[in-house]
């Protein structure tokens, strides 16, 4: 059986992000030569898993927190010594540098805390890089399924004939494959129904142009690309009829941070009565901390005064280019997660999700 059937996919299926065996190392798609080249990036050490999160050849929460997972597996690996301690040190020096190559997204501290608790858990240093590497690899599998499951109870909220907006990129590119909002529509289209897919363009870095339509186009999926300013034109001339995106992190009061420009889609379609759902995993819930407490990313200038290496802003000028905003729970219709649909007061359901009892009290 070959790895892509093993994790339950067909062989045309992208595959984000992966780990080969003989001979150790991570394999994943680089997301800045798409659209033009499908090309792969061999890591075979953590630095180069920091470098590749870091000038996003790989990024999305859920693909970010398996990729990081696999940078610790990979430093486990590569460690010479038998001493236990040697070890821990080792990873806990990698935990801090991986952690730090993304603030925002929660899925990346979710993975590292993983493999941490399972390397704690052995006592051996073979003991330790053996459960390593089978935790990543079920990871692997279980994102895939859990992807799965929620396009399933996603697809249940799509009619056939719908258009649907969705933002950046929460597809398989996002994960380690299938994706979130994007794998709700996929999941609508193998149920049969008819649909069709308006992706914004998600100035400054492209991850709708690049990213979404690459892969809706790739699965021969009905998708039209739109500049991030005609989202308001679209959906006053009643030509969406709900939006899908994903998140990096979603507070227990339903707060959800995501790529910037998502909160003024969430307010477009608000002010036009059009259902706004948000799809993410349960990890990439965030239950301790609050909005004033969650660092927003700010990336380089370079990203918002050059396009394809071009300048097209003159010199001098002052640029701000947070990566995340934030949408507030009364602009979300429902969050559709791997364990059912979430619906508001969103403080209540997340918390009774995850067996907290009552939050607000």
């Amino acid at each position: 059986m070959s790895y892509l059937m093993s994790v339950g996919v067909n062989n045309n299926t992208l595959m984000t992000v992966t780990w080969n065996d003989e001979p150790v190392y991570v394999k994943m798609i680089d997301q800045t030569k798409l659209p033009e080249t499908l090309e792969y990036i061999i890591c075979k050490n953590h630095y180069e898993i920091c470098d590749a999160i870091r000038n996003l050849s790989i990024r999305g929460a859920p693909a970010i927190g398996v990729a990081g997972a696999m940078g610790l597996a990979l430093c486990a690996h590569n460690h010479v010594s038998d001493n236990k301690n040697d070890l821990l040190s080792d990873l806990s020096s990698a935990y801090k540098s991986l952690v730090e190559t993304r603030p925002t997204a929660v899925n990346l501290k979710w993975g590292l805390d993983k493999i941490l608790e399972v390397s704690y858990r052995y006592e051996t240093v073979s003991e330790i890089k053996e459960n390593v590497i089978k935790t990543v690899k079920k990871m692997t599998h279980d994102d895939i399924e859990t992807n799965k499951n929620m396009g399933k109870f996603g697809s249940d909220l799509i009619n056939t004939g719908d258009v649907i907006m969705t933002h950046c990129n929460a597809g398989a590119l996002a994960t380690v494959s299938y994706g979130t909002a994007l794998g709700v529509i996929r999941s609508a289209k193998e149920s049969g129904k008819k649909i069709s897919v308006f992706a914004t363009e998600t100035r400054p870095v492209m991850q709708g142009s690049r990213l979404t339509a690459f892969e809706l186009v790739h699965d021969e999926i009905d998708v039209s690309l739109i500049p991030d300013t005609a989202v308001g034109y679209l959906m006053n001339n009643k030509m969406v009829d709900k939006v899908i995106v994903g998140a990096d992190r979603i507070l227990k009061t339903g707060h959800v941070f995501n790529k910037i420009g998502t909160y003024q889609i969430a307010l477009l379609a608000n002010s036009h009565g059009i259902p706004f759902y948000v799809a993410a995993p349960l990890s990439t819930f965030d239950l301790k901390n609050s909005i004033d407490t969650v660092v927003i990313e700010e990336r380089s200038i370079d990203e918002v005064v050059q396009i394809a290496g071009k300048r097209i802003a003159p010199k001098g000028v002052r640029i701000f280019n947070p990566a995340f905003d934030l949408t507030p729970p009364n602009l979300i219709t429902g969050i559709i997660t791997e364990k059912g649909v979430l619906n508001p007061p969103f403080e209540k359901s997340i918390s009774g999700m995850f067996g907290m009892g009552d939050v607000s009290s």
